[in-house]
C-alpha cells in the first residue's frame, strides 16, 4: 500500500501533484504553536524538504498547545528545531529536516532561500514578518501569513509581484491586538490558523495556485464568527518593498546590538553583536552561583539567591526569563555575563 493512497485519492492533488510535494522544499521560520502544526503536517503529506528556523527552547508552557513536542524536551531543555527536527524524522523517515537554532535576522535568513518554494510564517512578531515579506518580494517567493492570539487568528497568502504584499496592507490588519501576552491563546485557534495556512501551501506546491484564496481572513473560533476582506486594490506603487522604486528596508539593518521582548514569555532576550559563548567555560563559571544544565545547543541557568533564569545559546544570544523589564534583563545579564 501506498503511504499517500488515501492523499493521491483526492482529485485536486492526485499522483501528480503527489509526485511535486515530494520535490518541493518548504522554510518554515518559528516551529512554535503554528510553525509546529504546519511542519508535521506537510511532512505527514509528503513533502520531501522541511527547513526549520527558530530561536527558542522548549518549556512546560508551551506543551498544551505546540504539539511535536513533550516532557522529555523540557526535560532535556532542547531548542524547538533541534526537538521538532527529531520528532518530524520519526514520523516520516523519507522527510530531509534542516534545523536552524539561529535568531530569524535578515543575514540569517537570506541564505537558506536556494531552492525554497513557498515560506510559512510560525512566528510571534512583525520585525520577523516584514523580514519574510521583504525577501519574499527580492525573491520571488510566495509566503503565508499567519497569527492567532486568544480564540482570534488570521491567515492570509501572499504571491509576490502580483498581490500587494504586507506593507501595503498593514493598517489593515490589526497586529497590535494579536498578541497572546496580552490574551492568552488555546489550542484549537492554532489548528485553525495552521490548517488554513497549510492549504494555502498544499494548493501552491501542488500546481493549484489558480484557486488559492487571496483574501485575508480573519476568525474567532470561540465565537464562531469568520470573515474574509479582499486585499487586491490595496498594491501601492510608493511601497518600498513591492512597488516601483524597491528598496526592502527590513533587509538593510546589519545584525547588531539587540534587546527584544518575547511573545507572552515574561522573557526578554539579549543578542549581542559578533559574540559567541564557551559554553563549557560559563558553566564553570555560573555553577558557583545556581543550577546549570548543558546540552550541546544551550546553556540554562537558575541563580540560587533570586530564583531568576536564563538561557545561553551558542550564537551570542541569551534568554532572561521571569521579567518584562529590559533594564532588570540587562542588569542581571551583565551580572552574570561580564
Amino acid at each position: 500500500m501506498n503511504r499517500y493512497e488515501k492523499q493521491m485519492s483526492f482529485s485536486p492533488i492526485g499522483k501528480a501533484g503527489q509526485d511535486r510535494l515530494g520535490q518541493a522544499h518548504v522554510l518554515l521560520i518559528g516551529v512554535g504553536a503554528l510553525g509546529s502544526v504546519s511542519a508535521e503536517t506537510l511532512v505527514r503529506a509528503g513533502v520531501k524538504t522541511v527547513t526549520i528556523v527558530d530561536r527558542d527552547y522548549v518549556e512546560l508552557s508551551n506543551l498544551h498547545r505546540q504539539q511535536l513536542y513533550c516532557e522529555a524536551d523540557v526535560e532535556q531543555v532542547l531548542p524547538k528545531a533541534i526537538a521538532a527536527k527529531r520528532r518530524l524524522e520519526e514520523i516520516n523517515s523519507d522527510a530531509r529536516i534542516e534545523a536552524h537554532v539561529i535568531d530569524a535576522t535578515a543575514r540569517n535568513l537570506e541564505p537558506l532561500l536556494s531552492d525554497v518554494d513557498i515560506l510559512i510564517d510560525g512566528t510571534d512578531n512583525f520585525d520577523i514578518r516584514f523580514i519574510m515579506n521583504d525577501l519574499s518580494v527580492k525573491h520571488n517567493i510566495p509566503w503565508v501569513f499567519g497569527a492567532c492570539a486568544g480564540s482570534y487568528g488570521m491567515t492570509k497568502f501572499f504571491q509576490p509581484n502580483e498581490d500587494p504584499c504586507l506593507m501595503c496592507v498593514m493598517k489593515f490588519i490589526p497586529g497590535e491586538a494579536m498578541t497572546c501576552d496580552s490574551h492568552g491563546v488555546i489550542a484549537p485557534v492554532i489548528q485553525q490558523t495552521s490548517l488554513m495556512q497549510t492549504v494555502h501551501v498544499l494548493k501552491w506546491l501542488t500546481g493549484k495556485s489558480d484557486v488559492i484564496d487571496r483574501s485575508i481572513s480573519i476568525y474567532d473560533i470561540w465565537e464562531g464568527n469568520y470573515q474574509k476582506f479582499s486585499m487586491k486594490k490595496m498594491k501601492k506603487e510608493s511601497c518600498k518593498t513591492c512597488g516601483s522604486e524597491r528598496t526592502f528596508p527590513y533587509l538593510q539593518s546589519l545584525q547588531q546590538n539587540d534587546i527584544a521582548v518575547l511573545c507572552g514569555r515574561d522573557t526578554i532576550q539579549i543578542r549581542m553583536k559578533d559574540r559567541s559563548f564557551d559554553l563549557s567555560h560559563l558553566e564553570m563559571k555560573l555553577a558557583a552561583y545556581g543550577k546549570t544544565k548543558k546540552n550541546s545547543f544551550l546553556l540554562s541557568f537558575t541563580e540560587y539567591e533570586s530564583g531568576k533564569r536564563m538561557a545561553i545559546f551558542k550564537d551570542g544570544r541569551v534568554l532572561v526569563h521571569g521579567t518584562k523589564d529590559v533594564e532588570e534583563a540587562k542588569v542581571f545579564y551583565h551580572e552574570m555575563m561580564e
